[in-house]
């Protein structure tokens, strides 16, 4: 057998000619500004190439400058994810074509079995997203934006195909269904983890501005069954049977198959604010860190013993510092990114299986496919921390991506990280999570990372609104939420009741000042307006209101002020009351 010298990519890198932009010998941190371009050019020559090649499939084959479809075609699945990475790049005329030409050319209407997991993130997410961003992208927006406009009906539209998944015993969603039929007889009843618990952030934002509650009720529903499905030692594993709830693989950790679960606890709680959420989370961490941590690495065990099944560290599992700086663990979160980093310099990437005491990949699981987890770990701990370490990786990210992916046509999946070989593949998730991770770590003043400090007021059919302060929730496809929007729509009874109690003691304390003013205003009760068929219609008004349930006195004329959390969360991280 002839002899063949394998060099890690990370090593390779050490050999090239520095670039303009890394560290000098003093040590100081990557330029920013140079890397900022360098990564602009990686997406539009890896857009422009999609564009050419593969529009309207689903992806780009950059090998031989060609596309493909990975649930059917008509999804256009890589221009929807690419959407909201345009804005954030600055492209606001190429943002306004292509919302023309998803609302033309994207049809849900189709005979196609699609994950229900990744429509919902990539294809729910993305539509939400850019639909929430639309007006900051200058797209002339319909009247009662942003609770409507054809990108969220477009999201509410893909949203309702997914919904005979969750018609289960357990209301744990299948795992795949049909776009046009529903749920095919046969279809395999077992679920992983992370496809059951990651809808809160999507399906809540959906209900919120639509005013439909069906979606965020089935996520929460599917939150809880998988609580309440935990063993006792607190941990879940990685495959259930939605049908009965029995747990069929039982491997549990934070990695593949379980990630966004985790992820999805922490960011639901954040949007909603929401208590409960976060006191899954912690249980759960708890747990995780009491079985399944050892020297800051983080290992497979089984979910009743605690016993460990696999020593391995997966490369999906490289979010999990990102999580921890959200709730303000940053010592945690910098020791585990820091072993990680260790394994991205020793191949120049993340290899999708890394055998934790021998120290090497694992045997066909050697490959990278431009995934951007520690990517996102990176940026959120920057943010947090201002460590130029984190920079490093952002440098080290581009140089490794760019030296060893990129072809004619794109950037290719590197298929063995040993020696570099490439695959005929560039997955959506590069532009809508890699190379946005990758600009905001080199972008302190993008809009994304607003602080508060500007924001945009919007009158809705329910009142003036206050949009794009900041606080950005991203989903699991990096897709940005801004959480303000979700008190723009506020159809939602109790939310209802509120502001009208309000706005009578706003009426009454105008009244009794009356006499100190040339005009006064009119006292008449203030009545929201109605919308046939949803919850404020003016045959259910009564009949609910008399279901309205105890709530706490608001001071008057005064504004709920945002939780200590909350604020924290702008600068990218969160620490808890308790704290």
């Amino acid at each position: 057998m002839p002899f063949r010298l394998l060099i890690p990519l990370g090593l390779l890198c050490a050999l090239l000619p520095q670039h303009h932009g890394a560290p000098g010998p003093d040590g100081s941190a990557p330029d920013p500004a140079h890397y900022r371009e360098r990564v602009k050019a990686m997406f539009y020559h890896a857009y422009d190439s999609y564009l050419e090649n593969a529009f309207p499939f689903d992806e780009l084959r950059p090998l031989t400058c060609d596309g493909h479809d990975t649930w059917g075609r008509y999804f256009s699945l890589t221009l929807i994810d690419a959407l909201d990475t345009l804005l954030i790049l600055g492209n606001v005329s190429e943002f306004q074509r292509v919302v023309e030409v998803l609302q033309d050319s994207v049809d849900f209407d189709i005979d196609v079995n699609a994950s229900v997991f990744e429509t919902n993130i990539r294809v729910v997410g993305g539509l939400l997203s850019a639909h929430l961003l639309s007006k900051k992208a200058g797209v002339e927006v319909e009247a009662g934006w942003p609770c409507s406009g054809p990108l969220l009906r477009m999201a509410e539209e893909a949203a309702r195909k997914l919904l005979p998944a969750f018609q289960t015993p357990t209301g744990m969603p299948y795992g795949t269904v049909n776009l046009l039929h529903g749920v095919n007889p046969g279809e395999t009843p077992v679920t992983c983890t992370a496809g059951i618990g990651t809808f809160i952030v999507e399906f809540a934002t959906l209900s919120s501005l639509t005013g439909d509650p069906v979606f965020e009720d089935v996520a929460r529903v599917a939150l809880m069954r998988l609580w309440e499905s935990r063993s006792d030692i607190g941990l879940v594993g990685n495959h259930i049977d939605v049908l009965t709830g029995k747990w069929v693989a039982q491997d549990a950790g934070i990695g593949a198959g379980v990630d966004s679960y985790f992820e999805y606890l922490v960011k639901g709680a954040i949007l909603l604010q929401d208590k409960k959420l976060m006191a899954m989370f912690l249980e759960y961490n708890k747990a995780i860190r009491n079985y399944t941590r050892f020297d800051d690495w983080y290992l497979w065990v089984q979910m009743y013993k605690g016993t460990v099944s696999m020593p391995v560290f997966q490369s999906l599992e490289a979010y999990w510092p990102g999580l921890q700086s959200l709730i303000g663990d940053i010592d945690n979160a910098m020791r585990t990114f820091l072993n990680y980093y260790t394994v991205w310099k020793q191949f120049g990437g993340l290899p999708e299986f890394y055998n934790i005491p021998q120290g090497y990949t694992v045997e066909k699981r050697e490959g990278y496919p431009l995934r951007p987890e520690l990517i996102e770990s990176a940026m959120y701990l920057y943010r947090a921390t201002g460590d130029p370490t984190l920079l490093e990786l952002g440098r080290d990210a581009v140089e490794s991506i760019e030296k060893i992916s990129k072809v004619e046509c794109g950037f290719a999946t590197i298929k063995d990280l040993r020696d570099h070989k490439l695959d005929n593949r560039m997955e959506s998730f590069f532009l809508a999570e890699t190379v946005k991770y990758l600009y905001l770590l080199f972008d302190p003043t993008n809009f994304i990372h607003n602080n508060g400090s500007t924001f945009d007021a919007v009158i809705t059919p329910y009142g003036e609104c206050i949009l794009g302060a900041g606080g950005y929730i991203f989903n699991t496809e990096a897709h940005p939420i801004d959480p303000a929007a979700l008190h723009c729509c506020q159809r939602l009874k109790e939310e209802q009741w509120e502001v009208e109690d309000l706005m009578r003691e706003f009426y009454s304390l105008k009244r009794s000042r009356s006499k100190f003013q040339k005009n006064t205003v009119s006292s008449g009760p203030w009545e929201p307006p109605a919308r046939p068929g949803t919850l404020f219609s003016p045959e259910n008004h009564d009949q609910a209101r008399e279901r309205k349930p105890a709530k706490q006195k608001v001071p008057l004329l005064s504004c709920p002020s945002q939780p200590f959390t909350s604020k924290l969360a702008l600068l990218g991280q969160v620490f808890l009351d308790s704290s």
